[in-house]
């Protein structure tokens, strides 16, 4: 009942039939068009042994015959569709002596192709895969970082010396290092 397509991008219009009484030259076809907003109702399509698309009105050369007969398709397809071919598209199959017959409507919606970010299943998995690995992988030498980090300040004789151990440095410098060993030992961890 309703079919959205994209400006500029082929749609379908399905019908499908079934008959009592075998298919002959007798059967007809007929596509109709309601505009969404008011106007009137106009035929666009017509089959009888072959197709006859419009040739005139707004969807003159834009109608194409897509269906079968033989397997009770009567679908057209429009080329290009614009904003201004909203409406309902009615198909009418009448195969004689059958009298009765269902008449489809299709609500024609087209819009504008959005931006959207549109994943590939290989763009998908790619990012499946990747992102994880990433992390992982950061994680891995985070931890490595601080094992070792952890690891020199160990062996290292630390930041305090004893009483009786003379130092070749300024006062100031033994705290400024310390400090600076701590502030390298931080950054490392982070």
């Amino acid at each position: 009942p309703k079919v959205r397509a994209f400006i500029g991008e082929q749609v379908s219009l399905k019908c499908s039939f079934k008959s009592s009484s075998p298919i002959t030259e007798s059967l007809t076809i007929d596509w109709t068009y309601r505009p969404a907003t008011s106007g009137q109702m106009e035929t666009i399509f017509h089959y009888q042994s072959v197709p006859y698309p419009t040739t005139v009105g707004k969807f003159k050369d834009r109608i194409s015959w897509v269906g079968n007969v033989a397997k009770g398709d009567a679908s057209i397809a429009i080329q290009s569709p614009v904003m201004s071919d909203n409406g309902t598209f009615i198909c009418s199959v009448k195969n004689p002596p059958d009298t009765y017959h269902n008449i489809p409507q299709t609500m024609l919606i087209v819009t504008e192709r959005g931006l959207s970010f549109q994943l590939t299943s290989a763009a998908l998995l790619s990012i499946l895969v990747f992102l994880p690995s990433v992390i992982v992988v950061t994680l891995l030498l985070v931890r490595m970082g601080r094992k070792f980090g952890v690891l020199k300040e160990k062996k290292k004789s630390g930041c305090k010396k004893s009483s009786i151990e003379v130092s070749d440095e300024p006062e100031g410098t033994e705290t400024d290092s310390c400090l600076g060993k701590l502030r390298n030992w931080c950054l490392n961890c982070v």
